[in-house]
Order: C-alpha cells, then sequence, then structure tokens
C-alpha cells in the first residue's frame, strides 16, 4: 500500500495506463507478494525489450523415464536413417557422438584431437614405434660400442705398439688392432647393459639404444659376447698370450669393477684411469712379448692424462651424474676434483722427462713436450682456482688435442731400434774386454 501510495504522490501520470488501472483495481482487495511479482514481471515483458531479452525460458516439466526411453528410440532411429558422410568431410567431433565412453573426455583431449597433428621428428618416431631396420643397425650398434671412445682405445695402443724398440711387424700391428677394438666393443656394450636404468635418468645418456628400446637386452648381450671372444681370441692366439691376458683383463676390470664402483665409491675415477691406461700397454706387449719400463712409461702417461680430462668433462655434468645416482669426486668432493686435476697436471711434466731417463725417447722429447704440458697445467690452475664452467670447459677441450700431440712428439724423439742395438753391442764389448782382462 506503502508503495502504491508513493507512485500517486511522485509521478502516476508517467506511468502506462494499464498498470496504473490495475492498481486501482487492487485497492478494494488484499495485494499479495505473488501476485505484485507478477504484475511486476507482465510489465517487464510487455514494455522494455531489453529486458525481455535477457530473461530465461522456463525449464520443461520433467518427463517420466518410459517416456525418455521413447525418446531415445526415436532419436536412434532417426541416427539410423542419416545417410553417412564421406571421410574427408566428417568432422572428428561426430565420429565420437555415438559413444557414450568418448562423451567424457575432457576439453583438453577433446581440443588435442581436433587440432592438426605436427609433423614429428625422426627421433620422436623411434620413441613409440621400436622397430628395428637392417639400416639402422649398423649405427645402432656404433652407439652401443662407443665408436668413438674404441678409436680412442685403438689408437693408444697403435701409439704403444709403434714406440715399442723392435722392428716394425704389419701383420702383428693390424692384429694387435683389431683384437683391442674388438674388446672395446664388448666392454661398452656390457657396460650399457648394465647401466639402463641410470642411464634413462641423465640427459646426455637417455637416447643410448638400450634405454630408448631400439634393440633388446639380449641382442647387446649377443653381440658383445661376438666381439669380446674372437678379440681376446685373436689377441691371445695371434698376438701373445701376454696381450690376450691383459684385453680380458682389462674387460673384466671395466664391467666388473668399474661400472658398479661408479655408484658406491670416488674411487671408481681411479680404476678407470687404470683401465684407460692398459691399451698402450698392450700395443708394447703386441710388439715385444714383454713389460718393460717404455710399456710401464706409457701406462702411466695415459694414467695421468686422464685425470684432467675426465675431471673437467665431469664438472660440467655434475647435474646429470648427481640425478644418475654416480658418485663423482665433481659432486661429492669438489675440492678433490679440481686439485687431482691440477695434480696430473703437473705430473705429465715428469713423466715426460722421465722418457730419456728410461732410454725410451731423446732429450729432445722433454724439451719439445714442455710447452704442451705447460700449457695444460696453466689451465688446469684456472680450473683448480675458478672453478666455473669456462674452465672445465677450456681444460677438457685442451685435453682432446693434448694426448695426441704428446703422443706424435714422443714418436718423433723415439729412440731408434738400431741406436739401442749398437749400444747393447758396445756394452757387450767392453764387457768381453773386461772379462779377457780379469782372466790371467
Amino acid at each position: 500500500g506503502l508503495f502504491i501510495w508513493h507512485l500517486k504522490g511522485t509521478g502516476i501520470r508517467q506511468v502506462p495506463c494499464q498498470f496504473v488501472h490495475l492498481c486501482h483495481a487492487a485497492n478494494d482487495r488484499l495485494i499479495t507478494f505473488q501476485y505484485f511479482t507478477f504484475l511486476k514481471r507482465m510489465y517487464v515483458t510487455r514494455y522494455n525489450k531489453d529486458l525481455s531479452q535477457r530473461a530465461k525460458p522456463k525449464s520443461e516439466s520433467v518427463a517420466s523415464p518410459f517416456r525418455e526411453l521413447q525418446q531415445l528410440d526415436q532419436e536412434k532411429k532417426v541416427i539410423h536413417k542419416i545417410r553417412p558422410v564421406s571421410p574427408v568431410h566428417q568432422p572428428l567431433s561426430e565420429t565420437t557422438r555415438g559413444n557414450g565412453l568418448r562423451e567424457t573426455k575432457s576439453a583438453a583431449g577433446t581440443e588435442e584431437a581436433v587440432t592438426p597433428v605436427r609433423a614429428e621428428s625422426k627421433d620422436d618416431r623411434q620413441w613409440k614405434e621400436m622397430k628395428l631396420r637392417l639400416d639402422d643397425l649398423p649405427g645402432i650398434l656404433a652407439c652401443l660400442s662407443k665408436i668413438k671412445l674404441t678409436a680412442l682405445v685403438v689408437s693408444t695402443a697403435s701409439a704403444g705398439f709403434a714406440m715399442a724398440p723392435v722392428p716394425f711387424d704389419l701383420t702383428c700391428f693390424l692384429l694387435a688392432s683389431l683384437g683391442t677394438g674388438l674388446a672395446s666393443c664388448a666392454a661398452n656394450s656390457i657396460n650399457q647393459f648394465f647401466e639402463v636404468p641410470f642411464d634413462s635418468n641423465m640427459n646426455r645418456t637417455k637416447n643410448r639404444p638400450l634405454v630408448r628400446g631400439q634393440i633388446s637386452p639380449l641382442l647387446a648381450v649377443c653381440f658383445a659376447a661376438s666381439c669380446g671372444v674372437p678379440g681376446i681370441a685373436l689377441l691371445t692366439l695371434g698376438v701373445n698370450p701376454l696381450t690376450g691376458a691383459l684385453g680380458a683383463f682389462n674387460i673384466f676390470l671395466y664391467t666388473c669393477c668399474y661400472t658398479p664402483m661408479k655408484r658406491m665409491s670416488i674411487a671408481n675415477t681411479w680404476v678407470g684411469a687404470v683401465v684407460g691406461a692398459i691399451p698402450p700397454v698392450m700395443g708394447w706387449t703386441a710388439a715385444t712379448g714383454s713389460l718393460d719400463a717404455g710399456a710401464l712409461l706409457l701406462g702411466g702417461i695415459l694414467y695421468s692424462w686422464q685425470f684432467p680430462h675426465f675431471n673437467a668433462l665431469s664438472w660440467n655434468l655434475r647435474e646429470d651424474y648427481s640425478r644418475g645416482g654416480y658418485c663423482m669426486m665433481s659432486v661429492t668432493h669438489p675440492a678433490l676434483c679440481r686439485r687431482v686435476a691440477l695434480r696430473h697436471c703437473l705430473a705429465l711434466i715428469g713423466l715426460s722427462t722421465l722418457a730419456p731417463v728410461l732410454d725410451v725417447t731423446t732429450w729432445t722429447f722433454p724439451v719439445i713436450s714442455l710447452p704442451l704440458n705447460l700449457y695444460i697445467s696453466y689451465l688446469g690452475f684456472r680450473f683448480y682456482r675458478d672453478a666455473d664452467r669456462s674452465s672445465s670447459r677450456k681444460l677438457f677441450f685442451c685435453s682432446l688435442w693434448h694426448l695426441p700431440m704428446l703422443l706424435l712428439v714422443m714418436f718423433t724423439c723415439k729412440k731408434s731400434f738400431l741406436e739401442k742395438e749398437d749400444k747393447g753391442d758396445l756394452l757387450g764389448g767392453n764387457h768381453g774386454r773386461a772379462m779377457e782382462i780379469r782372466l790371467p
């Protein structure tokens, strides 16, 4: 009543005539709240078109379940009467309309199904297909055997053979190189077979063939056996038993000692250095058939070279080694990692000086190799002082060319076999003269 009185007092002339007529008719009887709401709705829907468009339609009454079943049957009948559409023009959403389970998919999954699939790279397809083709098999086996590391092992063994103070035998050299390469391929394949669950956690090794499933573990083991057995037999029967024994010991040391120790102790670096020092010793024994001081010197040079090489490499891979669960000096003992690298850089200077003392090279070798050893020692000191990625990277790349240059200089300064033979004859003649003088 107060609202109607207010309307009459303020602006009843502005109100439409029909609404005023309804208000006059309602003065004689009691107007309820529901009736007033009805009047307001009628006024809004009749005279305000903007508001009438926003009004929500009244929901339909809930039908009985029997009626719903009838409607579903009718829809099914109508669907069966529709002609099949060509798959070229048929959208993806219509193909999934009949399946009730596919209707419950999320919006993200629907968008992915509608959007065009981008062209996948060859590596992405290989992750899903797991198909082995004969064309890809040589590359997969080369990756399984770590062909670059195998080439380095064969080259150091060849350097040991060339440094031996005996006449060069081409047949023995080829047999020793082939047997050493096969033994290295076998050791690397077994190493990857054992480290599949750990390599999958590292960015550097997650694309290896066994990790990606490009070949089966049985094929990897068969490949290792087909390389290891002929390699050791070739070294034993074709070269000499001492070289074959060193090759078998190196495979055992690499696969059964170094590989499990990588997750147990930082001593694995020293064991791995021994593994890398054996190939030049094998080359020396293949040429001479004996372990001499020259063989131990070559092994010592390779042993010391590996510490600046590997420690600098592992410094930039600390996150990967930590993620893979490997116990490396760069992860657990970073200060020791830098000290050991610098220490063995300086050791290369002493070993190079020891070469003419052991009658392996002339005295020009320590002089010529001094700039090479001083430069790598300077980079080792920079790595020890700065302890950053830049200094470790420079030391690592320097080690890649330092070793072949050092071995090449060592070979050019090698004492020839004729000089040693003449020196031995001279010593034998002097000894005979001394014996003759002492005789009455």
